[in-house]
């Protein structure tokens, strides 16, 4: 059974992290979405441009954008049907944090290709 991962901030630029975790994620198996503004695919992988776009419930939302974009989204971040939410290096953000806990959902700070290469995810 593949698990659903949104990874907001996706870029098509392979020398970005979170390109690099949209990689790993769909070479082990999980079912990846990728979410970005301008709507490029990665690595084949259709995106969505907002979380509002992304159907169903989610086990993990991955962040890579920085506060002040999760900001600007954190009542649709809210909104989400998502079990836990991984907020990577350089995209912490104690408020959204803390909103999710209250909600019920896991809220974590690690980088999201650690936990994969490590086995933790």
């Amino acid at each position: 059974m593949s698990k659903k991962v949104a990874v907001l901030g996706a870029s098509d630029k392979a020398s970005r992290y979170s390109y690099k975790a949209v990689d790993q994620l769909a070479s082990g198996g999980y079912e990846v979405i990728p979410v970005n503004t301008a709507g490029k695919d990665i690595l084949g992988i259709q995106s969505v441009k907002t979380v509002n776009e992304i159907d169903g419930s989610l086990d993990t939302l991955t962040i890579y954008v920085n506060p002040a974009v999760t900001d600007n989204l954190r009542d649709d971040i809210l909104n989400l049907s998502v079990k836990r939410v991984i907020f990577n290096p350089g995209a912490e953000n104690p408020q959204l944090e803390k909103a999710l806990i209250e909600k019920g959902v896991e809220a974590i700070i690690a980088c999201t290709l650690v936990m994969l290469s490590t086995d933790q995810f």
